[in-house]
């Protein structure tokens, strides 16, 4: 899709402005809901799923849902676990039913060493996840005063009642897998980058062909958004009417200085699809028991008693929907439901309040949001896919990030700004950590699709050519070529 070069410099932020899109389709959602603020270790930020791009490995669709959002790389003494009372899942529909035909399954545990040290005469538990003993270099080290892992389970059909399997290490056969402990500094792990490599495992999964890779661990957290300056209304300056060469680089990264937790996979496309459609749509969630006790007395036991039926709390496919998009009232739950249900929130794609809003803050430098209601622009790019791009045959509306398996990567450079800069490869096809889907999202928003007579017409969209951007530049470059993709982790204490 070509458009004029005119550019609106809209310092907006990453976080708020692509949530302008009024539905699933643009940042990262860090803290979005009520409920997710108290949970921060089943908050999911990120889902990305693309075709792989590392040389030699086309054959192969990468899966990657980023957890726990804002993680100072020095919150020491107990970083940054994750839950082991927890179900953290990838849902995948390969029949476009909005009803999930495969699932990845990642449960974690803690083994507490208990590390003594003789003091006084007396053998003393140690405060800290890490001994001293030496430096830590191997999976499961005997310097790690904690020590976490973790199993997979592919499930078919449904997620609870469906068939499950164990994946397993493709080297050894074992079920249990180790996460590296997170970055604490370059005196506990001289050379971080390597020690995490230590950590990506071959593994075989039941009912796949060919094996796939698996990485768990912290990773430098791959958006940028300006947090602060976004949820304060929009507190920029007016965005100027003509183009400025700078805006696309003009705003405050928040996460600058932050990491998170991925769970990555590498699986074969033949594994996800179903051998007849090609286009797959995915998503993350996390659940927790029904029922949660305090334990009146942890000292030797968990810190909570939970049981009953899992019961999901987290959900994230477009993401930034229910940070920015559903209203407050329903933010829970939508963190609750299931594609399926997404006839429930239908008001909040086809009459979305932001793009009104950004008019009634920018209207003065001749900022105009569509007039077309209900806006099947929107519904078709982000709840059905576009035809002939990534819309599956028969297709059930709902929100998940839909991916055209048969769409070949994108060779050499890819185009942060995906299909609509020429890209195929990129979002909403899918979606790559360099896919600026926030600059995407906003000009999709606000019309750019009602110029090539997809759901609307370029009567409805007065600023439709405008070539709108937040101000947060992210590409390809800011992230390596090879699984997992996402860079090594801030660390806790970066000098010597």
């Amino acid at each position: 899709m070509r458009t004029n070069r005119r550019q609106l410099g809209v310092s907006l932020i990453a976080g708020a402005l692509a949530g302008l899109a009024a539905l699933p389709a643009a940042a990262s959602s860090h803290r979005e809901a009520p409920f997710i603020t108290r949970q921060p270790t089943v908050d999911a930020t990120d889902f990305y799923m693309f075709r792989s791009y590392e040389a030699n490995r086309s054959g192969y669709v990468t899966l990657i849902a980023n957890y726990i959002p804002l993680q100072d790389p020095g919150a020491g003494p107990n970083y940054f676990a994750m839950d082991p009372d927890a179900l953290y899942e990838i849902h995948i529909d390969n029949n476009s039913d909005a009803k999930e035909d495969l699932t990845f399954q990642f449960r974690f545990n803690n083994e507490n060493r208990d590390t003594k040290l003789t003091v006084g005469g007396k053998q003393v538990s140690i405060p800290l996840v890490i001994n001293g003993a030496s430096d830590i270099n191997t999976p499961g080290s005997a310097a790690l005063n904690r020590r976490e892992t973790y199993s997979i389970n592919v499930v078919r059909g449904d997620r609870r009642t469906g068939t499950r399997q164990a994946v397993a290490n493709a080297a050894g056969g074992g079920t249990t897998f180790d996460k590296p402990v997170d970055n604490i500094g370059n005196k506990s792990i001289a050379d971080y980058a390597s020690y995490a490599a230590r950590h990506l495992y071959n593994v075989s999964i039941p009912g796949c062909a060919a094996p796939g890779r698996v990485f768990v661990g912290q990773r430098k957290d791959p958006f940028v958004v300006n947090l602060g300056e976004t949820f304060d209304l929009i507190n920029i300056k007016a965005p100027a009417t003509a183009f400025d060469p700078n805006a696309e680089r003009a705003a405050q990264d928040s996460l600058a200085g932050k990491n998170v937790t991925s769970i990555a996979m590498e699986v074969p496309i033949a594994c996800l699809t179903n051998g007849a459609e090609p286009v797959v749509g995915g998503w993350t969630t996390a659940s927790l028991r029904q029922g949660r006790v305090i334990n009146p007395t942890p000292k030797s036991g968990a810190a909570t008693k939970d049981g009953g039926a899992w019961t999901q709390v987290s959900r994230l496919g477009n993401p930034l929907v229910n940070e920015v998009v559903i209203g407050l009232k329903d933010k829970d739950q939508f963190n609750h439901s299931k594609p399926s249900g997404d006839g429930q929130f239908i008001d909040y794609v086809t009459n979305p309040t932001l793009p009104a809003l950004v008019e009634v803050l920018f209207g003065s430098a001749g900022v105009k949001a569509p007039t077309n209601f209900p806006r099947n622009d929107l519904v078709t790019a982000f709840l059905t896919g576009v035809s002939g791009l990534n819309q599956p045959a028969n297709v059930v509306a709902s929100e998940m990030l839909r991916l055209n398996t048969a769409t070949p990567a994108a060779s050499g450079t890819q185009n942060r700004l995906g299909v609509i800069g020429g890209d195929n490869a990129g979002f909403p096809n899918g979606r790559r950590p360099g896919d600026d889907v926030v600059d995407i999202a906003l000009r999709v928003v606000m019309g750019r699709l009602c110029h090539v007579n997809i759901g609307c017409a370029a009567k409805d969209a007065p600023a439709g050519l405008i070539d709108f951007t937040d101000g947060a530049y992210v590409d390809s470059t800011r992230f390596d070529n090879a699984f997992p993709y996402l860079r090594t982790p801030l660390a806790g204490s970066p000098n010597q």
